[in-house]
């Protein structure tokens, strides 16, 4: 698909891990000029290369993996005389933005989460190194021949996914003017990312609130009915909304029906995951400037009643404290 070798925001790679292979014990006997027949001295095997996720703040897409298909760890030296064990193989780090899982290919189980800066969590372990002779020797057996070979390491196709995270998520249909809000309260020079995603383009920005406080808001990509059955890039799109906090769903004004709207978005995200349901909601009704103050009583009266909502322009900037106001009040009472 030709677009998406244009993106710059990748979401999803799979990549073939092959851990090392532990390096064999060693089956020596100790000979000098000193000692012509002396006892086993054979060392152990190292052990073969881990495969590590490394969580990094500083990355926001899976980009840099892009053309990292093959990830083959060393194996384990192995041992040697004199008791000599063989070298650990070079651990492989592979470095992923905050909110990445890592699952298996074959069974789609979760392996791995990287939620913090620095976090490490061994994705493929390498296989141990086999013991040397010199582990088996006895009071009956003093010339074990013997040593153990190295385990083998792991192998397989892993599935790394980003999820994004942010504070507040933004959700709403493409035209309810996601990106105009999120640049019009998050300054140019804070924002943390913009990459090309086929022909929509989700947005981190950190919104500065009173007393040099923040918050983190993702636009993210618009959903569109039948999103939670896969329709177009669907999946792709709702799984970045599972780890927000609070949800503001953006309705525009000119909305034919907005309650009916509103529900419709609130039933995607049922069917794609009945838990996005115990986030904290905020409804946000777009484009408010060409309305007068009957048409927002009247608005006002068909929302749900117990989800707070406020009447805001990114472009006269009207209520948009309102809006910080009551973003980080509910953020806040959320980790109360």
């Amino acid at each position: 698909m030709p677009f998406m070798e244009k993106s710059n925001f990748v979401d999803q790679i799979k990549i073939f891990c092959r851990s090392g292979h532990g390096g064999a014990g060693s089956k020596h006997f100790l000979r000098n000029k000193l000692t012509a027949m002396g006892g086993p001295d054979g060392g152990d095997g190292g052990r073969g290369a881990h495969i590590i996720l490394k969580g990094n703040s500083q990355l926001w897409t899976l980009l840099h993996l892009r053309y990292f298909k093959n990830v083959l760890a060393d194996n384990g030296g192995n041992g040697s005389g004199n008791n000599s064990s063989g070298r650990n193989g070079q651990d492989i780090i592979i470095e992923v933005p905050l909110g990445t899982i890592a699952k298996s290919e074959e069974s789609d189980v979760l392996e791995a989460e990287i939620l913090e800066h620095g976090q490490e969590v061994i994705l493929m372990r390498g296989g141990r190194g086999g013991l040397g002779n010199s582990n088996f020797k006895t009071s009956t057996n003093q010339a074990p021949e013997y040593a153990q070979p190295g385990e083998e390491g792991q192998e397989g196709i892993k599935v790394l996914e980003l999820k994004v995270l942010a504070d507040v998520g933004l959700v709403g249909f493409p035209n309810a003017g996601k990106s105009t809000l999120l640049s019009s309260i998050t300054a140019a020079k804070a924002k943390i990312a913009d990459y090309a995603f086929t022909t929509i383009v989700p947005q981190l920005g950190m919104v500065e609130y009173r007393d040099s406080k923040s918050f983190c808001m993702a636009d993210l990509p618009g959903i569109i009915e039948g999103a939670a059955e896969g329709k177009g890039l669907g999946h792709r799109f709702l799984r970045h909304i599972e780890r927000n906090s609070v949800l503001l769903f953006l309705i525009p004004a000119d909305s034919k029906d907005h309650r009916k709207e509103f529900d419709i978005l609130k039933s995607e995200l049922e069917k794609y995951n009945p838990e996005m349901l115990q986030k904290d909601f905020v409804i946000a009704i777009s484009k408010s400037d060409m309305l007068d103050g009957e048409l927002k009583e009247a608005i006002a009266i068909e929302l749900p009643k117990n989800i707070p909502h406020v009447f805001i322009s990114s472009v006269t900037g009207d209520h948009l404290q309102a809006l910080k106001d009551l973003l980080w009040n509910t953020l806040n009472t959320t980790r109360v």
